[in-house]
């Protein structure tokens, strides 16, 4: 059987848009139908280079790792207890560790120095059928207004940001009286802002992004200010928080974009004792400014996408109607396009290939 799949040849150099054989799939496995894939920057970055050093790569790959779908065939050796038969709606988690080491043993396979990630060597979502290890597939309910659509962006866009607001939380930088900033308001930065809601027990929530129309999907998600930080020097940021919030300072930061001008405004408003975390990608370095971060006790984390449970809880607010979705619909044969839209920033909300 045949199947339409883009695939990546190798770097610097557009998907191919093939039909090729139906992957096979073992008997712990099952093969996915994919109903919605979405479109992240890193799949960008990947075709671009990015991460050339940190994933070598045997082309041609099928790039893809927010998937949603159904399941079209189960593996022999597949137990009923998985919930996993042929029809049921899933998703994927995209991170699968080696189940050996210590960081998996904890439930954090996505932290595995020996794991694999969908998309990025295994097979991915941007083609009709995917196959997937059974314990990394989720059953998902059928509920009015949860589609592939809006479900496959939260296996990352909606994951990534969750768990680095949970950081926060845990780090008790968030609760009355406080403000956090979410910068970069795109595909993970959208959810940021709601999760920052959700987890900030009554925080001040502020979008930083350099384009007013992600600071509308900001506050259409519950920021209560936004700032264009476009061409303004931390001072003049500052100057606005001042006047928005009473405050030229902030407790949190949660980072979406992760690049190096981004990241050093958020240094430049961190309050003492506040905290900055990274879920974003797009930089490759930074400086942190040693004196007011250890005379402040200030701290810099990166977080990484998300386990199994974040993932689940996720799911579980999808269900309960607390999370919303700005999803841009692509069709398949447009995979190259948008890719490039997305290199380029251009791209409000979460681009999704819808095959169903």
């Amino acid at each position: 059987m045949k199947m339409r799949a883009a695939r990546m040849h190798g770097y610097h150099q557009p998907l191919r848009l093939e039909e090729i054989e139906v992957p096979r799939f073992g008997p712990t496995e099952v093969l996915i139908k994919v109903a919605a894939a979405g479109m992240c920057r890193s799949d960008f970055q990947l075709v671009d280079g990015y991460f050339e050093a940190g994933f070598p790569l045997s082309f041609p790959i099928t790039p893809g790792h927010e998937v949603a779908g159904r399941v079209h065939a189960v593996g022999a050796d597949v137990p009923a207890s998985s919930g996993l038969a042929e029809g049921t709606r899933v998703v994927v988690n995209p991170n699968w560790g080696d189940g050996r080491c210590r960081q998996c043993r904890e439930g954090n396979e996505q932290l595995c120095a020996d794991g694999q990630l969908a998309g990025f060597g295994p097979p991915g979502g941007f083609a009709e059928y995917m196959p997937v290890q059974y314990r990394h597939v989720i059953p998902v309910p059928e509920q009015d207004g949860h589609t592939p659509q809006t479900q496959a962006p939260l296996t990352d866009a909606g994951l990534t940001p969750y768990r680095g607001m949970k950081k926060l939380l845990a780090a008790g930088k968030l609760g009355a009286g406080r403000t956090v900033v979410v910068n970069g308001i795109g595909g993970l930065g959208g959810y940021g802002v709601q999760y920052a809601r959700l987890l900030g027990g009554g925080a001040t929530v502020v979008a930083f992004a350099r384009n007013d129309d992600k600071l509308a999907v900001a506050r259409e998600n519950g920021a209560h200010y936004t700032v264009n930080t476009r061409d303004k020097t931390a001072e003049q940021v500052q100057n606005e928080l001042q006047d928005l919030t009473g405050r030229r300072e902030v407790d949190a930061v949660l980072d979406c974009a992760g690049a190096k001008e981004s990241l050093e405004l958020g240094f430049s408003i961190l309050a003492r004792e506040g905290a900055l975390t990274c879920v974003g990608l797009i930089g490759q370095s930074t400086q942190v400014p040693v004196f007011p971060f250890v005379s402040g006790e200030k701290s810099f984390s990166g977080s990484f996408w998300g386990n199994h449970n974040d993932l689940t809880e996720v799911l579980a607010l999808a269900g309960q109607g607390l999370i919303k979705h700005h999803i841009i619909p692509v069709d398949f044969d447009d995979i190259n396009d948008n890719l490039e839209a997305l290199g380029r920033g251009d791209m409000v909300g979460r681009a999704v290939v819808v095959f169903d």
